[in-house]
């Protein structure tokens, strides 16, 4: 039993790999992948497409669903390892895995909507040109975030380009200070249920 468990969290492994791969490459599209980048799609888009169904994993053009899917794999590998080690499952344990899963991909949405907000207000404060490139992507990231933001926390109020822009960065500050050391004390808690 515990050969088996062993080859499912090396098979785990292996994939989460995989789709790290396919995600860089990603970035570096071209025709001189060829046959190779079309078996590494053919594996992981089919993993990869159960999560891109969500539209909240997609902030403008940019893509968050291959996070969402090497959180899952994680956990996976973590309750397979942990069969493997001890013979049996600790839901505290679980639980706290799954909440540092979870904490981890919305400490790094909440990361990136920062930076992206940051460069936002750089831009909107310094006169940009937000005509480039760089900034073209920094705005069409930075408009879906606002206006859910603002959609949550206004409603049907309208307001300021400028104050949603500095509320959605205190916002997501706050969260990443407050989320740090409340899933902290949280996980540690859960580590020492004895179930």
């Amino acid at each position: 039993m515990q050969l088996v468990l062993n080859l499912i969290s090396a098979f785990v492994t292996g994939y989460t790999i995989l789709i790290l791969v396919r995600c860089l490459l990603s970035w570096f599209s071209g025709p001189q992948y060829g046959r190779p980048m079309e078996i590494i799609h053919q594996l992981t888009d089919p993993y990869l497409n159960w999560f891109r169904r969500f539209s909240f994993l997609r902030a403008g053009a940019i893509d968050f669903s291959p996070i969402a899917a090497i959180g899952v794999l994680s956990l996976v590998n973590t309750i397979v390892q942990m069969l493997a080690r001890f013979g049996t499952i600790r839901f505290g344990l679980i639980g706290a895995v799954l909440l540092s899963i979870l904490w981890s991909v919305l400490s790094f949405l909440c990361g990136f909507c920062a930076i992206v907000v940051a460069l936002s207000l750089i831009a909107y404060f310094s006169g940009r040109n937000l005509y480039s490139p760089f900034w073209n992507l920094v705005e069409s990231a930075s408009r879906p975030i606002l206006y859910r933001i603002n959609r949550l926390l206004f409603r049907d109020r309208m307001v300021q380009y400028r104050t949603s822009m500095f509320i959605a960065l205190g916002l997501s500050v706050g969260i990443l200070v407050l989320g740090h050391f409340g899933v902290g004390l949280l996980s540690s808690m859960l580590m020492q249920l004895p179930f």
